[in-house]
């Protein structure tokens, strides 16, 4: 793993085993109706879509919501949150039952469900209901080099392998594969960010063009200015955040890509630029 640039609480930390399962498909039985006021039935949240994974283009599939991977759930409504809000992006999982039981995916994302990346041959296997244990650890994660910088959602794992830079005190920079402007914000805004996602409205295909997001994947690593995500989802000049993309294009107007929140603080604390490699599957080096 790759040595931290800045210091952090890791040591600190307390991992939790959280149990969960695989989700079967769900769908509400009605049309969802896009910004040209075209219904359609699309296939996309919950269950298993080994053909969307991280790296894939957001814009590439007819789908709502298009999780990537594994959508993965707690059985009752008070273990559900918990596991919603203690797993974070990059914590290791194991299959515990079925045709692909010990095999190893990663965390990589938040939707409706925890999202989870497998190799292919384990996606070709796992089955809704299948067991998953989550070794959750990243929830009071914090840079004491940047002690207003707040982390979210994010494992000590993955932050050591972001290359935070200390670009003066009590503040980092981040390299990031794009910009998505406030704009954009949608569905999301409003609601807590350890929980979730905020979406994005990319259905505008020159609104994309213009912001140059042709190429957006999911598992991207995006700034986000005019964001303040310390506590909830806010627009505010005065803030900014990192996220990651986490699933493809919903039709639905107020909907779109989802992002995750991983960093959020004060602008002048907390700056990005343009940088290569800035994908979850590099960063967290994923097997495809």
């Amino acid at each position: 793993m790759p040595s931290p640039a800045v210091r952090t609480n890791e040591a600190a930390l307390v991992q939790v085993g959280l149990l969960g399962r695989v989700s079967h498909p769900r769908h509400p039985g009605t049309y969802a109706v896009d910004r040209d006021d075209l219904p359609g039935i699309l296939p996309g949240m919950s269950g298993v879509t080994p053909d969307i994974r991280v790296g894939s283009p957001v814009f590439d599939f007819a789908c709502d919501h298009g999780e990537a991977g594994v959508s993965a759930e707690a059985e009752g409504e008070s273990a559900n949150l918990a596991f919603q809000v203690l797993a974070c992006l990059g914590n290791p999982v194991t299959v515990l039952s079925g045709a692909a039981r010990g095999s190893r995916g990663t965390v990589a994302g938040k939707h409706a469900y925890v999202l989870i990346d497998f190799p292919q041959e384990a996606l070709e296997q796992i089955l809704p209901g299948d067991r998953l244990l989550v070794r959750a650890s990243g929830q009071g994660l914090a840079i004491l080099d940047a002690p207003e910088v707040a982390c979210r959602n994010c494992s000590p794992d993955l932050l050591n392998r972001l290359g935070l830079e200390l670009t003066g005190p009590g503040a980092i920079s981040v390299a990031v594969a794009a910009e998505l402007t406030p704009e954009v914000m949608g569905a999301g805004l409003g609601m807590d960010c350890e929980w979730a996602n905020c979406d994005v409205m990319l259905h505008d295909r020159e609104t994309v063009r213009r912001l140059g997001l042709e190429g957006l994947r999911v598992g991207d690593l995006v700034g986000m200015p005019a964001q303040d995500h310390r506590f909830g989802r806010r627009y505010d000049p005065r803030y900014t955040a990192v996220g990651v993309v986490v699933h493809a294009l919903g039709p639905s107007p107020g909907h779109g890509v989802g992002v995750v929140t991983l960093l959020s603080g004060p602008r002048e604390l907390l700056s990005y630029h343009a940088g290569p490699g800035r994908n979850l599957v590099d960063l967290l080096e994923l097997a495809r």
